[in-house]
């Protein structure tokens, strides 16, 4: 058996994307490939491959141990695309911005969730030989379309009439992922049910904490801040959605967008590159807030109109399937375990 160290703390913080794309593939390698892949979560003793997920100062320092083996790195962000999330002050947000870059020169291999990153990383240093891009992907298990009866309940629940038309976005409450325009849309659509699922993962560090925290406290009547939402949970709101929006100015390849196809969600989103990139033609794009308040009132007077991105959102969903990619993560793992054994 290839035994396989994963390194992370991605499962400790709520609310994050890297967190559940960890915890996605966790689960597909131990339930697909249990009899070919020993996993053993942060373990230091002797490994043939060691994954790292996330950049923790021990598990940079355990780079430097023979035991290692083979040392992959999951690259979910760069320092640029920490703007607008963390708020750290000079020389710290520096010192911490190379020791980003630091972590991923002492990796053999990267791995990157968009393919828009590999010429980033290779300006950051880095040989464009040792970086492979691999997409995320969700699971059907836990992110599905529910029964019209479910979809229903869980809006009486929540105290959704039944008609009432609602615009669902998901992700830490912060300026990088359009929060703003979110809340102007729902100010100038009084008779459209807003709802926002996350909170401040990076807690009181998160770039205007003061701001977005007065904002939630006074939110129209219409918008409801949920609160980071269990993952196990999030699947009742993508499905009582009409239209699931993600304003965000910058992203890798958001889990949120994943699992809104799964659930044959309607999806809207700012006009990006790197979207263009990974998932062209499943979704509406909009390049700003009149664009996407366009968009939210005519599907809101003609919903038919919504019924073929809910077929765009399922075609999506097959592409980026568990086992679409169980056979490429499985082909990579042992493509680099032949590498490490050449390599003795």
């Amino acid at each position: 058996m290839i035994k396989i160290n994963m390194f992370s703390s991605a499962d400790k913080v709520a609310g994050q994307g890297v967190g559940s794309a960890y915890i996605e593939l966790i689960n597909l390698l131990k339930d697909r490939f249990s009899d070919e892949f020993e996993i053993k979560i942060n373990d230091y003793h002797k490994s043939d491959l060691s994954h790292y997920h996330t950049i923790d100062p021990q598990f940079y320092l355990s780079t430097f141990s023979n035991k290692r083996g083979r040392k992959i790195g999951y690259v979910h962000f760069l320092p640029e695309t920490l703007e607008g999330s963390i708020n750290l002050p000079q020389p710290a947000r520096g010192i911490f911005y190379k020791y980003v870059i630091s972590f991923y020169k002492r990796m053999d291999q990267i791995v990157v969730v968009n393919p828009t990153f590999i010429d980033k990383l290779v300006a950051h240093g880095l040989d464009r030989k040792k970086i492979k891009y691999i997409p995320n992907f969700v699971s059907t298990d836990n992110f599905y379309e529910k029964t019209a009866e479910e979809k229903v309940a869980f809006r009486k629940k929540i105290g959704v009439p039944e008609d009432k038309f609602v615009v669902f976005g998901d992700g830490q409450v912060q300026e990088r992922k359009g929060i703003d325009d979110f809340y102007k849309l729902a100010q100038v659509n009084p008779d459209i049910q807003f709802i926002w699922a996350g909170g401040f993962s990076f807690g009181k560090i998160t770039d205007g904490y003061d701001r977005y925290k007065e904002m939630i406290d006074n939110a129209p009547s219409n918008m409801t801040f949920t609160g980071i939402v269990d993952r196990n949970d999030l699947v009742n709101y993508y499905n009582i959605c009409d239209l699931f929006l993600l304003p965000s100015y910058d992203e890798l390849f958001p889990m949120s967008v994943l699992e809104a196809f799964s659930c044959g969600a309607p999806v809207l989103l700012r006009d990006l590159e790197l979207y263009r990139a990974i998932i062209d033609g499943y979704y509406q794009k909009a390049d700003g807030f009149s664009d996407m308040n366009a968009f939210i009132n005519r599907a809101n007077q003609d919903r038919s109109i919504l019924e073929n991105y809910k077929k765009k959102s399922k075609e999506a969903a097959n592409q980026y399937s568990e086992d679409n990619l169980s056979k490429i993560w499985h082909d990579f793992y042992t493509e680099q375990y032949n590498i490490a054994k050449r390599d003795k």
